[in-house]
């Protein structure tokens, strides 16, 4: 009996000796796996760092150029709006000098006369200023005046006297009630701080010579 047992624990420690590799190499195993998924897992996540910090990128330059974008909208919108009012300030400008030249000729009244060489002076600095505006800000000004105004000196030119300074100075009358509400207006409210500035330079002059072209009217039609 004592030798069997003898025999039995010499089996058994024999096959504990053979189970340690084993086990060794199965502990082993599974720390190089543990190892692996933690390099595995750590790349993903440098990965995955590298991807949202591109999105983060992309996204940081696409606000950049939507801003850029919204910024030359509002610019291009801001200067259609100012083109209109600078396209009838030249005009009207052209107009008022074209008809003070015709005053100066035509008029029978020296105070129609007097009126029509400061339109010639007054409108000719003004069409100046706005010619050195509209270049800084890269605006295209009218060279003609429109055919509204040529309507209006065919049809004086055609007259002489008595007739042509009444006809004339209602004109005059209409037209700076006209540029006044309109210059006021863009000096208050313009969307270009340049053109608004000038809008309210020019205001006073327009509104002094519609006081005169009321007064002047009021005496020729006596």
């Amino acid at each position: 009996m004592k030798q069997q047992g003898k025999h039995l624990a010499g089996l058994m420690a024999a096959g504990l000796l053979a189970l340690s590799p084993l086990c060794a190499q199965s502990t082993q195993a599974q720390g190089q796996g543990q190892a692996q998924g933690s390099g595995q897992s750590q790349s993903s996540q440098g990965v995955a760092g590298q991807r949202q910090s591109g999105q983060d990128q992309s996204q940081r330059q696409s606000g950049s150029k939507n801003s850029s974008a919204h910024d030359q909208t509002g610019s291009a919108n801001r200067m259609g709006a100012e083109s209109t009012f600078l396209t009838k300030a030249a005009v009207g400008g052209m107009a008022e000098v074209k008809l003070g030249q015709l005053a100066t000729e035509k008029a029978s009244n020296a105070d129609v006369k007097a009126f029509g060489q400061q339109m010639v002076d007054d409108h000719g600095k003004a069409n100046n200023e706005l010619k050195d505006l509209a270049s800084k800000k890269g605006a295209t000004l009218p060279s003609e005046i429109d055919a509204k105004h040529q309507a209006t000196y065919d049809r004086l030119s055609k007259l002489s006297g008595a007739e042509f300074d009444r006809a004339y100075m209602a004109e005059m009358v209409s037209d700076h009630h006209e540029d006044v509400n309109e210059f006021r207006r863009e000096s208050k409210s313009g969307p270009d701080s340049d053109v608004k500035a000038w809008a309210a330079k020019t205001l006073p002059t327009l509104e002094h010579h519609l006081q005169m072209a009321e007064s002047t009217n009021a005496k020729v039609k006596k």
